[in-house]
């Protein structure tokens, strides 16, 4: 009987070996009985030797490869025999595994258990619910990289390098960003009171965001003026680089003429994806970036452009453009000779893996290499500069106000100076920016609500803080000198 590969099958070998084995048995019943005896003997004479002369032997037959571990192994039998009381093996094994990860002094390493590597899947590959931030740990501080375009995050006015200090009255100091996300996050319509601090101010700010679903829609376009398009890419995740291709057929069918590629605030995800999308914007052949190893060992990953953007390009970039984004923004630079305009970008230069070689579901991740440009440079910690600096208008950094706080006459803080700012540049005095509400910030207010059709109160809360920063908001689109100094630049190149 055969198999379906045309071999002998296990159960047909089987079968042929005892009868084969069967006579030789009977004609050497005799030794074969006393070989076994033999066998046994040897066997006990040898555990015999082994016990009465130590471990020594034992040990050279057997070296354990990992003697390291015996502190570990020591503290974990005591802790759970001898702890005042019962502990919780499972989290015994988690913080180890944690605090080793988390002595390699890396924000970008870090261990994840089963709903912290669910919720890490989640957010490159789906949707999920939450604010909307990419975040990272940072000297035992919890960063903001970038908040996600469209997101609660960005409309309450959280903004790149913003530390939180506490997450509903709970400091997230020392905590990883996986524990901290894990915070942050919740079901889609409750809120989460944020404590942030920023550059620039003396007071926290105090935030509530309403949590959302957050789809992982990564590529937004529309056309601008005189055949220019813009397309913004706000992370990099398994679709985006079909997104992109879709939105530039999209956008060649309605003449683009030139492309504004939009990268601030894209803080960067899957590297192949990176890759990729470099590569529609390089020529064939040449370097997209290097990746070096612990040993200095590089990888040379080379464009595979099968049909070379035939228009002029320009990217933006800024403080919020990270990682992914920033292999883009320099392999365009110096392998295209694309420009990039806007400020500094983050500087992130290294390049993790995830491991899940847990049953559990649980896993981690740890840096696994770091990234070099075309050219060799490594931005670690310091960033792309841009080949055009340009900023966005000051009233573009001004801080989210909570529409639940009720700002009125006499009060005196951080919150109502911002609204002073913001009715300024709304079109109406408040007098002077002090940060105190007299009468001449209750006259703007006034002012503002009769224009925007809202109950005159004199006082700033939920409907008139919400078209308060609406305003600022469509002010800032309107005046996006950044994407104004782009769309100039490419002009320049269509009409030559």
């Amino acid at each position: 009987m055969k198999n379906e590969s045309g071999e002998a099958s296990v159960e047909e070998e089987n079968q042929k070996q005892p009868k084969e084995a069967g006579k030789f048995i009977k004609i050497k019943k005799f030794t074969f009985i006393m070989g076994i005896f033999l066998v046994i003997f040897l066997t006990a004479g040898i555990t015999t030797i082994a016990l009465t002369f130590g471990d020594e032997k034992v040990e050279s037959l057997a070296p354990d490869k990992h003697a390291e571990f015996e502190k570990l192994y020591t503290t974990y039998d005591k802790i759970k025999d001898n702890y005042y009381k019962e502990v919780d093996e499972e989290k015994l094994v988690d913080g180890a595994i944690n605090g080793m990860i988390k002595s390699l002094d890396d924000p970008y390493s870090a261990y994840m258990d089963k709903k912290e590597a669910s919720s890490f899947d989640e957010s490159i590959s789906s949707s999920f619910e939450g604010i909307g931030a990419e975040i990272q740990e940072q000297d035992g501080k919890i960063m903001v990289v970038s908040p996600i375009k469209g997101s609660p995050a960005e409309k309450a006015g959280v903004k790149p390098n913003d530390i939180i200090l506490s997450v509903d009255g709970k400091s997230v100091e020392g905590l990883t960003s996986s524990e901290a996300v894990l915070k942050i996050r919740g079901e889609k319509g409750t809120k989460v009171d944020l404590s942030i601090s920023r550059a620039g101010e003396s007071e926290p700010i105090e935030l509530t965001i309403k949590r959302d679903t957050i789809p992982i829609e990564t590529v937004y376009a529309e056309m601008l003026d005189d055949g220019v398009a813009k397309i913004q890419v706000t992370s990099f995740s398994e679709h985006t680089v079909q997104e992109l291709k879709t939105a530039l057929e999209e956008m060649s069918k309605k003449d683009m003429k030139g492309l504004v590629l939009d990268l601030r605030g894209n803080p960067g995800g899957l590297l192949d994806q990176a890759i990729e999308m470099a590569s529609l914007f390089v020529p064939n052949g040449k370097v997209v970036l290097q990746v070096e190893d612990r040993s200095g060992n590089k990888e040379v990953f080379k464009s595979e452009n099968d049909g070379e953007l035939k228009i002029p390009v320009v990217v933006l970039i800024d403080d919020g453009s990270a990682s992914a984004s920033e292999i883009v923004a320099a392999a365009v630079s110096e392998s295209a000779d694309i420009p990039l305009v806007g400020v500094k970008s983050f500087g992130k230069g290294t390049v993790q893996t995830a491991e899940k070689p847990f049953k559990d579901g649980s896993n981690f991740k740890y840096t696994a290499a770091k990234w070099l440009t075309p050219e060799g440079n490594w931005i670690h910690k310091k960033g792309i500069k841009p080949d055009i600096t340009v900023k966005l208008p000051d009233y573009a950094s001004l801080p989210y106000i909570s529409p639940d706080k009720e700002l009125k006459a006499s009060d005196s803080s951080s919150e109502v100076k911002a609204a002073e700012e913001m009715l300024k540049v709304a079109g109406h005095d408040p007098g002077k920016i002090d940060g105190f509400f007299d009468e001449a910030t209750k006259n703007a207010v006034t002012a503002f609500q009769r224009e925007q059709k809202i109950k005159e109160t004199g006082t700033i809360k939920d409907d008139t803080t919400v078209k308060l920063m609406q305003v600022i908001q469509e002010k800032i689109l309107k005046n996006d000198t950044q994407v104004k100094k782009a769309v100039e630049v490419l002009k320049k190149e269509i009409n030559k």
